[in-house]
Formats: C-alpha cells, structure tokens, sequence
C-alpha cells in the first residue's frame, strides 16, 4: 500500500485527470494549493520528487511523471 499525504494525492490525481498535458509549476501550485496559500512554486517541486519516489520505478529518471524542461510536469498514460 501506498500512502500520499492529502497534497500529494490531489496533485497526483489532478494531472492523472489530465493525462499528456504539461502544466508549470506556477499552475499546479494555484489548481492544488489555492491563491490564498503562503508558500512558493518550490513546493510544487518537493511534492512531485515525494510522489516519483512512491510510484517510479527509478524516480531519477521517471517515465509516468515527466519534467518537460521549461514548462512544467505531466503524467503519462
């Protein structure tokens, strides 16, 4: 069994909702945190690398949530 904190599972099923598409950093941080949190874009990052080491098989080089370099992350289907 896998257990993701609450941000993390809503993080992961937004973009499992909303397969192949890439949204930035700045995106998901509004869609899952909200304008009204206190917090930057680098959470998002922290909460991504949290969620690869529970699902990638190699979390270095993941194939299910991928950085596409300068615009942001999406799942794979």
């Amino acid at each position: 069994m896998i257990i993701f904190p609450n941000r993390e599972f809503e993080l992961l099923k937004f973009l499992a909702r909303n397969p192949n598409i890439v949204f930035s950093k700045e995106q998901l941080f509004e869609k899952i945190w909200g304008y009204d949190y206190v917090g930057d874009n680098a959470t998002v990052m922290v909460h991504i690398n949290r969620i690869r080491e529970k699902i990638e098989d190699d979390s270095r080089n993941p194939k299910i949530l991928e950085t596409v370099w300068g615009a942001g992350y999406r799942f794979n289907k």
